[in-house]
């Protein structure tokens, strides 16, 4: 890092942001194996806040990759980096007064532990969707399983690279069996106990 560069203060805080858009800040992190329900779950919940009033923004990870991490690839090092840019960019958006939701496989629990402690405390909440790998690869969404299964994709989460599961999530949801509705309702049910958002 430059030594000529320095931290500028501004004289609007979170806290600001946040009487003004009525909630409090946090970003949500989706986290699970491909085809697991993460995007659909974000954003239906996004919906939801939206229908409330709320000030959200989703970042999913294949959108990412189009444009703030279309230069990484999906080695250990290109993974890592792509985490923490999009850790950086949750920050900003959390530290904006919204409610980010952040759907990523994100498999190391290092990195997403990394995340967390870039923000304030009680302001990163874990969503594991903790779906089977059978259940995921039975509906093999984008095909990537079959493709992984054929050698096709190396590296691939789940089948020839680990997943590491939370330890200490604030949620987790197996969404077989589940409805997209009853997977909404356990989110948005946390986030008004964790008073992010007022009750209806």
């Amino acid at each position: 890092m430059s030594a000529n560069i320095q931290r500028q203060d501004y004289p609007i805080t979170r806290d600001d942001r946040e009487k003004n858009n009525g909630h409090k800040g946090v970003v949500v992190w989706f986290t699970g194996l491909s085809g697991a329900g993460k995007s659909t779950i974000a954003a239906a919940v996004e919906q939801k806040l939206i229908a409330r009033g709320h000030h959200t923004y989703s970042l999913d990870g294949d959108n990412i990759r189009f444009g703030l991490c279309r230069d990484l690839g999906f080695s250990a090092d290109d993974r890592a980096e792509n985490i923490r840019r999009i850790g950086e960019v949750a920050a900003l958006m959390q530290d904006a007064g919204l409610i980010v939701l952040s759907a990523f496989i994100s498999p190391a629990r290092a990195h997403r532990d990394a995340v967390r402690k870039r923000l304030p405390d009680g302001c990163f909440i874990e969503v594991h969707v903790s779906t089977s790998l059978q259940a995921c690869e039975a509906r093999d969404v984008k095909g990537l399983y079959a493709k992984a299964r054929a050698g096709e994709i190396k590296g691939f989460t789940g089948i020839d690279d680990p997943y590491e599961a939370p330890e200490s999530a604030e949620l987790c949801i197996d969404t077989a069996g589940k409805t997209v509705d009853i997977c909404v309702q356990e989110v948005i049910r946390l986030l008004e106990t964790r008073n992010i958002i007022q009750k209806l």
